[in-house]
């Protein structure tokens, strides 16, 4: 598993999932492509989503959310008010650089 970072290429409503969700197609550069995700990052405006640059888990088992199938994993952390605050660089950097240690 590795954090790497992307782009956000496209959001749609997920109304099939049990939970409010987006679905998310994202590009992590060159190497490798574009992947889909879901995520509840419904607090955040389809708009505002559209070409963030996110924070994703990388090269983890697919899961399957219905006819769906979520290839990543959006990282953020949960709000004391319930909401999702999404993991984001300080900086633009190329998609598909991983996170330093």
């Amino acid at each position: 598993m590795h954090l790497r970072v992307g782009t956000v290429m496209h959001v749609e409503d997920f109304p099939e999932a049990d939970k409010p969700m987006y679905k998310l197609r994202i590009d992590f550069g060159p190497k490798l492509g574009i992947k889909e995700a879901c995520s509840q990052i419904t607090n955040y405006p389809k708009e505002t989503l559209l070409n963030m640059q996110i924070l994703c888990m990388t090269q983890v088992p697919a899961m399957r959310i219905g006819s769906f199938t979520s290839e990543v994993i959006v990282c953020g952390c949960y709000h004391q008010n319930g909401s999702v605050i999404l993991m984001i660089p300080a900086a633009e950097i190329p998609n598909g650089y991983s996170l330093s240690t």
